[in-house]
Formats: structure tokens, sequence, C-alpha cells
């Protein structure tokens, strides 16, 4: 580690350290509204605002094959005219009322926020409900967010970036939905209807497997009728399947290397191995691995052997994603064609490193300090606590998992960090991407 590194580490430290009680001081309730709404509430009287997130199951797995990115052109489309006001004067309301709503679909869930002055509650909450119980979905508002949602796609889909990552979850997937692009494709937005649209909000809008978060000035007795009446009137819905299982695909000696021809002097090498789902045991060794080897930003060994050491590239980095039915390790660095393939050699040394001799012990405390004081960091705002709280919830975790999270990271060992290493970072599970003009790199398919 250099000594800049090494003293913004020690910096970052400080802080963290200095800011770990205040996630650990949020007092979460579970609570049920009058009319049988679940949720988690967290009291902050400090300013006059209250922040709402919530999601249903769904998502892009309810997207019909051909038409994918349909949940995500409808969570565009919420909030443009509900019940009796047309988008122009529904806008117009939430600016009155000062109401920040929006909607969101991912691979697994669907759902949106709403951050609202507490004087406004009343107002915000209605055209909350409006939105999600009476969406008019008019063909002209239809139209206009399809037009706009393909021409970000059709850049989107010349992007080095973008093929890269579209080329690593296809090939890491297949054919299973999470290989999918939420977003969908330029094609797939083109062929949806109004009709799919209005399809799937019946069945998307519903109370499946519902999960709500409120954040800020507001209790029990006064949100709980509000959230009836947001979510009150939706069917119970019992349609959503959960994702199909996924099994990764089968080792290959050396792993695979897939690569993308494009005219750009600079390649995008991304790389995926089979990771683990949130609820597996070893997922804080596994998070603590990910910080020292390339989660860690300025600190972690890849920037440090890439950029610090060799000067291959601007950065190098690497990161733990997870679904329902599985989970994904991925590193990804950019730099000239005639280096990428010194790049990703040294980035499979490194993941031979970690495998095969851990972390030091200095690593291992630097990265826990860290990750036990750093969520703290981003706590800065009911709707980021509201968005904590929501990912709690989904992530099937306890109210109380703030505060026994400090002591399940301590408990991490540098045995437990090798061994965990050991069994993600396989050379034979590893698949890689390269979109560009790659020198000395040989495709396997």
């Amino acid at each position: 580690m250099s000594g800049f590194a090494s003293r913004l580490a020690w910096l970052l430290a400080a802080i963290v350290a200095l800011a770990s009680p205040m996630a650990q001081a949020i007092d979460i309730k579970p609570l049920v509204s009058p009319g049988g709404i679940r949720y988690w509430l967290v009291e902050d009287t400090t300013v006059p605002i209250i922040s709402i997130t919530f999601s249903m199951a769904g998502g892009a797995l309810l997207d019909p094959v051909g038409k994918e990115g349909t949940a995500s052109l409808l969570s565009r489309v919420l909030d443009q005219g509900a019940g009796p006001h047309d988008a122009s004067t529904f806008k117009t309301l939430q600016d009155d009322a000062a109401a920040r709503l929006g909607f969101w679909a991912g691979a697994e869930r669907f759902g949106g926020s709403l951050r609202m002055l507490r004087d406004q509650r009343a107002q915000s909450i209605e055209l909350l409900r409006l939105a999600l119980a009476e969406p008019r979905l008019d063909a002209e508002a239809i139209e206009r967010q399809r037009r706009a949602t393909i021409s970000g796609l059709r850049r989107n889909e010349e992007s080095p970036g973008s093929i890269a990552s579209r080329t690593l979850y296809r090939a890491t997937f297949g054919e299973h939905p999470y290989g999918r692009q939420v977003d969908g494709t330029a094609t797939s937005v083109g062929a949806v209807t109004p009709e799919d649209l209005k399809a799937l909000a019946a069945r998307q809008l519903t109370r499946n497997r519902l999960i709500v978060a409120v954040v800020g000035d507001t209790n029990a007795q006064d949100i709980g009728p509000l959230l009836d009446q947001a979510f009150g009137a939706l069917p119970p819905g019992d349609s959503v399947p959960e994702a199909p299982v996924w099994s990764p695909p089968p080792p290959r000696s050396g792993g695979r290397l897939l690569t993308v021809q494009r005219p750009m002097p600079q390649s995008i090498a991304l790389m995926s191995l089979p990771g683990m789902k949130r609820d597996d045991p070893d997922w804080y060794a596994a998070t603590v691995m990910n910080y020292v080897l390339g989660g860690g930003g300025f600190n972690s060994r890849l920037m440090n052997e890439v950029r610090d050491r060799r000067g291959l590239a601007y950065g190098a980095s690497s990161r733990l994603s997870y679904y329902a039915q599985g989970g994904v390790f991925t590193a990804s660095v950019a730099t000239m064609n005639e280096r990428v393939a010194e790049s990703i050699a040294i980035i499979r040394a490194q993941f031979d490193l970690m495998a095969r001799d851990g972390v030091t012990e200095r690593e291992l405390a630097e990265a826990k300090q860290y990750l036990v004081g750093s969520l703290a960091l981003t706590l800065d705002s009911t709707a980021a606590i509201a968005g904590l709280l929501h990912q709690m919830q989904a992530d099937n975790l306890a109210p109380d998992h703030l505060t026994r999270r400090r002591e399940l990271i301590e408990r991490v060992s540098a045995d437990d960090v090798r061994r965990v290493a050991r069994r993600l970072l396989r050379d034979d599970a590893l698949t890689i991407v390269v979109v560009g003009q790659p020198v000395g790199l040989t495709a396997t398919e």
C-alpha cells in the first residue's frame, strides 16, 4: 500500500469509527397498520420530512419474452397521470405539495419512493394512491416515455461498457431471467404495446410480498392510516413466481474468455465468478475479502497492483452482487489494448494470491474498521435510511441486524477470508469479457 493510500485508509478509518454509533442508534420499529400493512418505521423529528420506500414482488421477472423492459417502462409511466389528472396536472400537484414521487423496476422487484413534507402528507399520499391504484397509462404519455427510453437504450447499446456488461451477464446467466437487461433493448421496448403495460400493471401493482419502510417526522398513529390509504386498495396478488433456480456455468480449465471487437484505443475487461446469496453464512467473510481485493477503492490490492505500481489503468475494482437464486463476484479494468492482457493476468494473479494466502492481519483490521463504520456515512437523509430499511426487509434481515452487524464483521478471521477466497476465486469458474481490440488474448468461444 502506498503512503498516500495508507494515510487515506487511516483517515477513513477514523471517520467511520466516529460515525459508526449513528447506524447502531437507529431505532427500527416493525409495525402493522390498522388495515394490515406491515412496515418498518424510524421516527426522526429533526426535519419535517417523511420518506417512504416500498416494493412488491415482480419487476423484470414479469417481462414477456421479446418485450424485455416492460416493467421498466411501466415505472416511467406511472407518474405521468393518474385518476382524474393528466400528466401535466399530476406533475403540478406534486410540485404544489413539494412531493417527490418515483418508481423503479429491478430484476425481481418493482417499487417506488415518496419524499414529502409532514404538513403535505395527506395530499402526497393521495398522489401515491392514485398512481398505484388508478394509473391512467395514457397512450400519449406511454409513447413519449417509450421514445425517450429507446433513445437512451440506443446510446447505451453502442457504449463499450454496456456491451461488456450485456455480454458478461448473458455468458454468466444464459437464458435465465437474470441474464436479461432490466431496461430491455431498443427492439424489445419498441415491441411493448399500451395493452402490455396495462396487463402488467394489473399483475404488478399488488400487495404481493409488499415491503414498506417509513422514516421521518411521523409516528405509528399518524402514518398507519396513511399507509392503508396508499396500499390498502391494491389487490392481494398471488401470480408472481419466484425466479427459477440458477446454476452457474460448468467449470472449464483456464476459464472462459469472450472478446467483442470494437474499433477503440482502449479495452474494457469484465470478469465474473459465481458468488453467493445474501443469506450465505460466509457473506461477511466474502465482504471483507472483496474490500481487501478490489472493493476498497484506493486501498485495494487491485488498485495498488494495476494502477499504483504499474500505471496500467486509472483503476481496477471488484464487487459482490446477489439475487434471490444466486450471486456473482465481478471485477473490472479498462486500459490500452496493448496492456489489457497484462492487466488481466495481474488481476488473476491477485485472485490466486488471495486464495492461497488470504489477508494480512493489518488488511483484516483495516477492512473491518471501514466496513463497521462506513454504513453510517451513507445514512445522511431520511430517504437513505428508508432505502436501507427497505433493503434489509428484502434481504430477510431482522430489525436488530444493524446492532448485530458489527459483531458479525468482527467475528471474521483471516482463516475465514482464506476459506471463502478458495471457494469463490476459482480459475476454472472464471468468465472474462473484453470489448475493444485486445492484443495478446485469444477467445475461447
